[in-house]
């Protein structure tokens, strides 16, 4: 059995849950997999957790305060993924980007594998794109600050990102407003971003907010768009991890 930890937020994971269950298409209920989703969406605020002086993992125990706010959110991620292991998850996928700042500590604790969800998109990345290829990242700003995405891509692939006007008032507005179910609001402010982007010749996007591919391919527009060959859906990439992972076990 798959297990998901999601609540972070809880349209991204139910909309990995609708990936992988695409992915995995069955003809009969019986042909699809099992999994078991814990919505904990009351993990506290990954991006708030993250302290404005925090650049690196190896920063994270610098400041006392943002040491108890790391530590507060590790205990939430383990209480979450103990319940999954206790329901004999087999391994245990979280479709949360910022999350994954935590996961080295997390996985010490676990017994089960995690997937590693930014590492599942470097080898998706490595398998069609060049080396040295121009990528950019959409992200939160805690996914960016904490380098989530840069330490695994930095030596392979020149990423690229909003600037800080357009981080605030395109990104960052956008992931709030799905996350209060305002998705159309959230594809037109996404916009910006995007273009500024394709501006800079990025042969890929990286979604690397799981609210974002909601917001770009919930519409029409998006989906006929010749630009959306572009973006890399994470949660995609870990649904089909989750389904290749399946089949073997």
């Amino acid at each position: 059995m798959i297990g998901i930890l999601g609540g972070m937020g809880t349209q991204a994971g139910l909309d990995f849950c609708n990936k992988l269950a695409i992915q995995y298409r069955g003809k009969i209920d019986q042909d699809y997999p099992l999994f078991f989703l814990y919505n904990k969406s009351n993990v506290p605020g990954r991006p708030e957790s993250i302290g404005k002086t925090t650049g690196a993992l190896s920063n994270r125990f610098k400041n006392i305060a943002s040491k108890k706010k790391y530590a507060k959110v590790l205990k939430s991620l383990v209480d979450g993924c103990r319940k999954l292991e206790k329901a004999k998850c087999k391994f245990i996928v979280i479709p949360c980007n910022t999350a994954h700042y935590w996961y080295e500590d997390l996985q010490k604790r676990i017994k089960i594998p995690i997937i590693n969800m930014p590492k599942e998109v470097f080898n998706h990345t490595k398998k069609n794109c060049r080396k040295n290829s121009k990528i950019g990242l959409l992200a939160t700003e805690g996914t960016l600050k904490t380098k989530v995405y840069s330490k695994i891509f930095e030596k392979n692939y020149q990423l690229f990102f909003p600037n800080n006007i357009l981080q605030k008032q395109s990104v960052n507005k956008a992931i709030k407003n799905v996350k209060m179910g305002n998705v159309k609001v959230a594809a037109r402010v996404i916009q910006p971003a995007i273009n500024y982007l394709i501006k800079k010749k990025c042969k890929k996007i990286i979604l690397g907010c799981t609210e974002l591919p909601i917001a770009i391919f919930a519409f029409k527009s998006f989906k006929k768009a010749k630009k959306s060959k572009i973006f890399i859906d994470p949660n995609l990439i870990l649904a089909n991890t989750c389904v290749n992972k399946y089949k073997a076990a």
